[in-house]
């Protein structure tokens, strides 16, 4: 299919269609939506995209990378219209679902870019994509930031992205996923949750702290984990002992 752009009309019928995901009696999902000719428009150049499974994060971020990478599209990053598009039409694969079978979207702000606002991180196709491109000159750095499905925001990835000063810190981020990505797994370690010590929020805070008296992007990665206090011991890898 190829790519279009929702207007604010688009939008606002597609943020019905969520607001009544959250009723008793929610409205089937609105595919017709992704082609209404009044409420989407075309966009150039044309970009084809499949509508394929996805197994984390990070294998979307590279899909839409690859993508656009070529593109030259006018303000795509701000384009609200475009990434709202991109959301609804991997909905259906992507949405989280109860028990019962019932959509679960959350808050808005996952599936409608809000380009105002830091929260433009949380959304489920920009968000990622941001992070990916960020880091493309070796994208295996953001693994522990991307390694959930495509409809979880994991702690890690939530305390990290929030910062600029962090999130643009190329040995941050490969801290990071030094410390709580299980290569083995493809997963997070346990006990990376952010109100857990050693956790993904006080990595946060304690290098938060450090900005304020330390030049942080002069560091390499193991700079980075030799400044972190004992707490966070138990997630470095074998690798960094190896080093040290």
């Amino acid at each position: 299919m190829e790519i279009r752009r929702l207007n604010q009309e688009g939008i606002e019928k597609f943020e019905a269609f969520l607001d009544a995901l959250l009723t008793d009696h929610p409205d089937p999902y609105p595919e017709s939506l992704l082609t209404d000719a009044i409420r989407t428009e075309r966009i150039k150049p044309a970009i084809q995209i499949e509508l394929r499974p996805f197994t984390s994060r990070f294998d979307l971020a590279r899909y839409l990378y690859n993508l656009f990478r070529d593109a030259t599209i006018p303000g795509l990053d701000q384009d609200r219209g475009l990434w709202t598009w991109l959301a609804l039409f991997y909905f259906e694969k992507i949405c989280a679902k109860n028990s019962l079978g019932q959509y679960r979207p959350g808050e808005r702000a996952r599936w409608v870019l809000n380009v105002a606002s830091r929260r433009y991180y949380r959304h489920i196709m920009a968000g990622p994509y941001f992070v990916y491109r960020k880091h493309a000159d070796n994208p295996e750095r953001v693994r522990g930031l991307l390694c959930n499905p495509p409809n979880e925001l994991s702690d890690v990835f939530l305390e990290i992205a929030d910062s600029q000063q962090l999130i643009t810190n190329p040995a941050i981020v490969e801290a990071a996923t030094l410390l709580y990505y299980n290569p083995r797994t493809g997963k997070l370690k346990s006990g990376t949750a952010r109100d857990k010590p050693g956790g993904a929020r006080r990595f946060a805070q304690v290098l938060s702290q450090f900005d304020c008296t330390w030049d942080l992007y002069a560091m390499d990665v193991y700079q980075i984990l030799d400044l972190l206090p004992d707490e966070f011991d138990r997630f470095k890898p074998e690798t960094y002992r190896k080093v040290r």
